[in-house]
């Protein structure tokens, strides 16, 4: 209650500029409890303190200004500078290390589901420039992923009201099964939203392998 407290009173002194500062200080790994904050200050929407259109609008500048930031230093200042001064973002080693894993395991779906994951989402910006992965790729992912992110726990202050603290604390509980449903979903979706163009591809790659085992089977019988 003592960090609701101080998070109410964050807000009574500076209205919304807290979401928008605290995020993106969030994001450049500064000590900040961004989802906590989002879904108490959706919970202030449902009583009528906040409006959650602006809410959101500042949510969302925040946390892809913060990963932006992230991003271009990175891509700039490069591996070196991360491991000299790292340490005074609370950029350890291990987090770096357990960001270079998440990476080889997810690619650049790590930064589109990496906002759900402890310890991951304030670098993956970062990684991102290390590897210079192109702009308008990481813009994808982490655009996308930050509407969903901002949404759904602003959301799950302003839709559940005064039960939000116990619908935040089994997100929190079940977050790795969660967000893996929900990918499996969107990727249904758009899978059965493009499937001619799909199903057009995949008869095309099929005779294009057929058209190159023909032409080597003509070239060997000459």
């Amino acid at each position: 209650m003592e960090m609701l407290n101080w998070i109410q009173e964050l807000f009574a002194t500076y209205g919304y500029n807290v979401m928008f500062f605290g995020l993106l200080l969030e994001f450049v790994a500064l000590p900040f409890p961004g989802e906590t904050t989002m879904a108490f200050a959706g919970f202030l929407s449902y009583t009528g303190r906040l409006d959650f259109m602006t809410l959101m609008a500042v949510a969302y500048a925040g946390t892809t200004v913060g990963m932006t930031v992230t991003y271009f230093v990175g891509l700039k200042a490069g591996l070196p500078f991360i491991q000299r001064y790292g340490r005074w973002f609370l950029f350890s080693p291990a987090k770096l290390a357990k960001t270079q894993v998440w990476f080889e395991k997810y690619g650049s779906v790590l930064i589109f589901i990496g906002y759900f994951v402890p310890g991951v989402r304030h670098f993956t910006g970062y990684f991102a420039g290390i590897i210079a992965l192109p702009f308008r790729k990481f813009a994808l992912y982490a655009y996308s992923g930050a509407l969903f992110w901002v949404l759904l726990f602003l959301g799950i202050g302003r839709i559940f009201g005064p039960q939000w603290m116990g619908i935040f604390h089994l997100f929190e509980l079940y977050s790795k099964w969660i967000i893996s449903g929900g990918v499996v979903i969107v990727a249904m979706i758009v899978m059965y939203r493009y499937r001619k163009r799909l199903f057009s591809r995949f008869l095309q790659r099929k005779a294009d392998l057929k058209l190159k085992t023909k032409v080597k089977e003509t070239s060997k019988g000459r």
